[in-house]
């Protein structure tokens, strides 16, 4: 996953770079819905997780779970998520929750 997460970041710059007046005011709204509000940051991310997993991105995948384990999420918690995202979107989003885990894996491992 790490280089998932590097295909991200470059993506994010160039578009930035590119198209400041589209990304720009996109990039504010997403930090503003991802800061802590009625929700914190451990549960904004673990519902993007389970996201990430229902629309079967691996890039939002690779980003969200690193960054749920930043805020605090088990790897069970991250499963569980994932979980509901299945029963939501069935067998084609389970096979993508393998994601997670191999990502909260190589987490592991680089920390």
């Amino acid at each position: 996953m790490p280089e998932t997460l590097e295909e991200v970041e470059t993506w994010v710059g160039k578009i930035r770079k590119e198209y400041p007046k589209l990304a720009g005011p996109f990039m504010v709204w997403l930090r503003r819905v991802e800061e802590k509000g009625a929700l914190d940051t451990k549960t904004k991310e673990l519902i993007s997780v389970a996201l990430s997993v229902a629309t079967q991105c691996k890039w939002c995948i690779a980003l969200h779970t690193k960054n749920a384990l930043e805020a605090g999420s088990t790897k069970d918690e991250l499963m569980e998520a994932c979980f509901v995202a299945c029963l939501f979107r069935g067998g084609p989003a389970c096979m993508y929750a393998q994601l997670v885990m191999n990502c909260v894996d190589e987490c592991k491992e680089t920390t």
